[in-house]
Protein backbone atom coordinates (compact mmCIF):
# COMPACT_ATOMS: atom_id res chain seq x y z
CA UNK A 1 0.00 0.00 0.00
CA UNK A 2 1.69 3.47 -0.71
CA UNK A 3 -1.27 5.85 -0.22
CA UNK A 4 -0.87 7.26 -3.47
CA UNK A 5 2.40 6.25 -4.51
CA UNK A 6 3.25 5.10 -7.87
CA UNK A 7 4.62 1.79 -7.70
CA UNK A 8 3.36 -1.56 -8.97
CA UNK A 9 0.44 -2.29 -6.49
CA UNK A 10 -2.88 -2.04 -7.68
CA UNK A 11 -2.99 -3.71 -10.78
CA UNK A 12 -5.18 -6.88 -9.36
CA UNK A 13 -7.70 -5.99 -7.34
CA UNK A 14 -10.51 -8.34 -6.57
CA UNK A 15 -13.24 -5.87 -5.25
CA UNK A 16 -13.66 -2.96 -3.21
CA UNK A 17 -14.27 -4.42 0.02
CA UNK A 18 -11.29 -6.87 0.31
CA UNK A 19 -8.89 -3.62 -0.96
CA UNK A 20 -10.90 -2.02 2.37
CA UNK A 21 -9.54 -5.15 3.91
CA UNK A 22 -5.84 -5.23 2.94
CA UNK A 23 -5.82 -1.34 3.38
CA UNK A 24 -6.97 -1.67 6.97
CA UNK A 25 -4.93 -5.01 7.65
CA UNK A 26 -1.52 -3.37 6.74
CA UNK A 27 -2.30 0.30 8.81
CA UNK A 28 -0.24 0.94 11.65
CA UNK A 29 -2.55 2.35 14.76
CA UNK A 30 -5.57 4.31 13.87
CA UNK A 31 -6.94 4.51 10.50
CA UNK A 32 -9.66 7.00 9.39
CA UNK A 33 -11.51 6.82 6.21
CA UNK A 34 -10.50 10.06 3.57
CA UNK A 35 -14.24 10.57 1.86
CA UNK A 36 -13.24 13.53 -0.11
CA UNK A 37 -11.68 14.51 -3.67
CA UNK A 38 -7.77 14.08 -3.76
CA UNK A 39 -5.81 17.34 -3.44
CA UNK A 40 -3.16 17.81 -6.61
CA UNK A 41 -0.94 21.07 -6.48
CA UNK A 42 1.08 22.58 -9.35
CA UNK A 43 4.41 21.43 -9.61
CA UNK A 44 6.24 23.63 -6.44
CA UNK A 45 10.34 24.07 -7.08
CA UNK A 46 10.91 23.81 -2.74
CA UNK A 47 10.09 20.66 -3.35
CA UNK A 48 13.66 19.22 -4.16
CA UNK A 49 14.76 21.13 -0.68
CA UNK A 50 12.07 19.49 1.43
CA UNK A 51 13.26 15.94 0.19
CA UNK A 52 16.64 17.15 0.86
CA UNK A 53 16.02 18.34 4.66
CA UNK A 54 13.73 14.84 4.93
CA UNK A 55 16.77 12.69 3.51
CA UNK A 56 19.32 14.59 5.86
CA UNK A 57 17.13 13.42 8.74
CA UNK A 58 17.04 9.97 7.56
CA UNK A 59 20.64 9.62 6.64
CA UNK A 60 21.91 10.89 10.63
CA UNK A 61 19.76 8.59 12.11
CA UNK A 62 20.60 5.55 10.48
CA UNK A 63 24.02 6.20 8.95
CA UNK A 64 25.83 2.96 7.16
CA UNK A 65 22.00 1.27 7.01
CA UNK A 66 20.72 3.51 4.38
CA UNK A 67 21.72 1.48 1.27
CA UNK A 68 19.89 3.60 -1.11
CA UNK A 69 17.82 7.18 -0.30
CA UNK A 70 16.03 8.54 -3.19
CA UNK A 71 13.13 10.92 -3.69
CA UNK A 72 10.33 9.01 -6.13
CA UNK A 73 6.92 9.91 -6.93
CA UNK A 74 5.26 12.85 -8.66
CA UNK A 75 6.72 15.25 -6.51
CA UNK A 76 9.96 14.11 -7.53
CA UNK A 77 8.98 15.03 -11.19
CA UNK A 78 9.65 18.69 -12.18
CA UNK A 79 6.32 20.26 -13.82
CA UNK A 80 3.89 17.16 -12.72
CA UNK A 81 1.13 17.93 -10.61
CA UNK A 82 0.94 16.18 -7.31
CA UNK A 83 -0.39 16.05 -3.99
CA UNK A 84 2.23 18.25 -2.14
CA UNK A 85 3.74 15.28 0.13
CA UNK A 86 7.25 13.85 -0.51
CA UNK A 87 7.70 10.68 -1.21
CA UNK A 88 11.48 8.82 -0.33
CA UNK A 89 12.42 5.31 -1.05
CA UNK A 90 14.85 3.64 1.62
CA UNK A 91 17.07 0.14 1.12
CA UNK A 92 17.83 -0.93 4.34
CA UNK A 93 19.55 -4.35 4.89
CA UNK A 94 16.33 -5.90 5.86
CA UNK A 95 13.56 -3.77 6.17
CA UNK A 96 11.86 -6.58 7.87
CA UNK A 97 14.08 -6.50 11.32
CA UNK A 98 11.88 -3.64 12.27
CA UNK A 99 14.12 -3.01 15.65
CA UNK A 100 17.30 -2.23 13.40
CA UNK A 101 15.99 0.76 12.22
CA UNK A 102 12.63 2.40 12.88
CA UNK A 103 13.50 3.07 16.70
CA UNK A 104 16.33 5.74 14.78
CA UNK A 105 13.54 6.77 12.23
CA UNK A 106 10.80 7.72 15.08
CA UNK A 107 13.69 9.22 17.17
CA UNK A 108 13.76 12.18 14.46
CA UNK A 109 10.18 12.29 14.05
CA UNK A 110 8.97 9.71 11.46
CA UNK A 111 6.43 7.27 12.60
CA UNK A 112 5.43 3.92 11.16
CA UNK A 113 1.92 4.06 9.61
CA UNK A 114 2.24 0.80 6.74
CA UNK A 115 3.43 -2.50 7.78
CA UNK A 116 3.05 -5.09 4.31
CA UNK A 117 4.85 -8.23 4.86
CA UNK A 118 3.53 -10.17 2.09
CA UNK A 119 4.89 -6.98 -0.28
CA UNK A 120 8.33 -6.97 -0.91
CA UNK A 121 8.53 -6.74 3.29
CA UNK A 122 7.04 -3.21 2.73
CA UNK A 123 6.88 -0.42 5.54
CA UNK A 124 5.78 3.39 5.13
CA UNK A 125 6.42 6.15 7.54
CA UNK A 126 4.71 9.47 7.47
CA UNK A 127 5.19 12.61 9.90
CA UNK A 128 2.94 14.31 12.11
CA UNK A 129 4.61 18.00 11.04
CA UNK A 130 4.42 17.40 7.29
CA UNK A 131 3.20 15.10 4.48
CA UNK A 132 5.48 12.58 4.13
CA UNK A 133 5.65 8.69 2.56
CA UNK A 134 9.10 6.79 3.15
CA UNK A 135 8.88 4.04 1.68
CA UNK A 136 11.37 1.05 3.49
CA UNK A 137 12.30 -2.13 1.71
CA UNK A 138 15.10 -4.54 1.52
CA UNK A 139 18.52 -3.61 -0.35
CA UNK A 140 17.95 -4.98 -4.23
CA UNK A 141 14.52 -4.94 -4.21
CA UNK A 142 12.82 -5.08 -7.45
CA UNK A 143 10.18 -2.86 -6.82
CA UNK A 144 12.75 -0.19 -6.05
CA UNK A 145 14.21 -0.15 -9.36
CA UNK A 146 10.31 0.26 -10.48
CA UNK A 147 10.06 2.91 -8.98
CA UNK A 148 13.01 4.47 -10.10
CA UNK A 149 12.67 3.94 -13.50
CA UNK A 150 8.86 5.42 -13.43
CA UNK A 151 10.37 8.45 -11.58
CA UNK A 152 13.08 8.67 -14.22
CA UNK A 153 10.71 8.34 -17.85
CA UNK A 154 8.48 10.67 -16.47
CA UNK A 155 11.43 13.04 -16.06
CA UNK A 156 12.44 12.95 -19.54
CA UNK A 157 9.41 12.15 -21.59
CA UNK A 158 7.01 14.85 -21.96
CA UNK A 159 4.27 12.93 -23.90
CA UNK A 160 3.65 10.41 -20.95
CA UNK A 161 4.42 12.65 -18.55
CA UNK A 162 1.29 14.81 -19.65
CA UNK A 163 -0.33 11.49 -20.50
CA UNK A 164 -0.52 10.93 -16.37
CA UNK A 165 -1.31 14.22 -15.69
CA UNK A 166 -3.87 14.31 -17.28
CA UNK A 167 -5.28 11.20 -15.95
CA UNK A 168 -4.38 12.55 -12.07
CA UNK A 169 -6.35 14.90 -12.68
CA UNK A 170 -9.53 13.41 -13.86
CA UNK A 171 -9.20 10.36 -10.59
CA UNK A 172 -8.50 13.00 -8.27
CA UNK A 173 -12.17 14.78 -8.82
CA UNK A 174 -13.65 11.86 -7.62
CA UNK A 175 -14.44 11.24 -4.38
CA UNK A 176 -11.98 8.27 -2.61
CA UNK A 177 -12.76 6.16 0.59
CA UNK A 178 -9.02 5.53 0.85
CA UNK A 179 -6.45 7.86 -0.94
CA UNK A 180 -5.23 4.02 -1.84
CA UNK A 181 -7.96 3.42 -4.04
CA UNK A 182 -7.07 6.52 -5.82
CA UNK A 183 -3.67 4.85 -6.36
CA UNK A 184 -5.12 1.62 -7.18
CA UNK A 185 -6.86 3.04 -10.18
CA UNK A 186 -4.26 4.66 -11.50
CA UNK A 187 -2.44 1.44 -11.95
CA UNK A 188 -3.31 0.70 -15.72
CA UNK A 189 -1.97 4.32 -17.15
CA UNK A 190 0.86 3.95 -14.27
CA UNK A 191 1.37 0.10 -16.07
CA UNK A 192 1.29 1.38 -19.67
CA UNK A 193 4.06 3.73 -19.08
CA UNK A 194 6.17 1.56 -17.31
CA UNK A 195 5.90 -0.98 -19.96
CA UNK A 196 7.19 1.67 -22.56
CA UNK A 197 10.47 2.87 -19.98
CA UNK A 198 11.44 -0.98 -19.56
CA UNK A 199 10.85 -1.48 -23.20
CA UNK A 200 13.18 1.46 -24.44
CA UNK A 201 15.95 0.51 -22.09
CA UNK A 202 16.01 -2.94 -23.20
CA UNK A 203 16.45 -1.47 -26.80
CA UNK A 204 20.18 -1.37 -28.05
CA UNK A 205 21.74 2.15 -28.03
CA UNK A 206 21.88 3.77 -31.40
CA UNK A 207 25.60 4.44 -32.62
CA UNK A 208 27.20 7.33 -33.10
Amino acid sequence: MADGTETGKGSDRPDERTRDDEIERAWVGMKSTHDATVHLAEYDFGWPRRYERLAGLVRAALGAQVRLLENVGSTSVPGLIAKPRIDLVLAVPNSDDEDAYVPDLEAVGFRLKVREPDWFQHRNFGRDDEETNLHVFTEGCSEISEMLLFRDWLRNNDDDRELYAATKRELAARTWRYVQHYADVKSAVVGEIKARAWAATAEPAERP
